[in-house]
């Protein structure tokens, strides 16, 4: 069965991306950015994976992204309304009615969704964001990959914005870099 894997960059205090939603403070660089397009060429956007040399790049963990409103919108608002052309697209927002026939809107029942998803044929599935459907598929994630880089912002969208519900996860794999940076895996216990 598939598994669903929030893949996602956070700070030390456990942030996303900051209030207004910008994440331009994560840096992207050196032996980092080399690990990941590396390991996780398939999470980088459309318009970046020429540049990068990704352009026939096989993928390596997932085959489709679920983001919410929050996430897709920076795309939108760049003219992009395809962001993972080369990935099965879902979008979960209540108000967003109208999107490129590629992109599918999910207006309610993201965990429905994504249990659907599982039972299908294909590699994993991405949950690229935010914070509050992140909360909302708490249940539902088999795997957290964290790329935990050593910035505080003090506020901003956190990791998974919800009620209270502690849920155990297992550290499986961790890697450091010397820019303080570090993508620790973990599974559900």
């Amino acid at each position: 069965m598939r598994k669903l894997t929030y893949y996602v960059a956070a700070t030390l205090d456990g942030c996303i991306a900051g209030p207004d939603g910008g994440y331009d403070f994560f840096p992207f660089e050196g032996e980092v950015r080399e690990a990941v397009l590396a390991e996780y060429p398939e999470t980088m956007p459309v318009h970046v994976r020429g540049p990068f040399g990704l352009t026939d790049t096989p993928h390596r963990h997932f085959d489709t992204v679920i983001m919410g409103r929050g996430t897709y919108e920076p795309a939108l608002k760049a003219g992009i309304t395809s962001p993972y052309a080369h990935l099965e697209q879902y979008v979960v927002s209540r108000t967003l009615t109208s999107a490129d026939p590629s992109v599918r809107i999910v207006p309610h029942d993201p965990a429905a969704l994504v249990r659907d998803l599982k039972e299908r044929d294909g590699m994993d599935i991405w949950l690229a964001g935010g914070g509050k459907l992140a909360a909302a598929l708490r249940d539902e994630i088999d795997e957290l990959v964290i790329k935990r880089n050593p910035v505080v912002i003090g506020t901003g969208i956190p990791l998974f914005d919800g009620p209270f519900a502690p849920t155990a996860f297992l550290p499986t794999e961790c890697r450091r870099f010397d820019s303080g940076v570090s993508i620790v895996t973990y599974r559900r216990k």
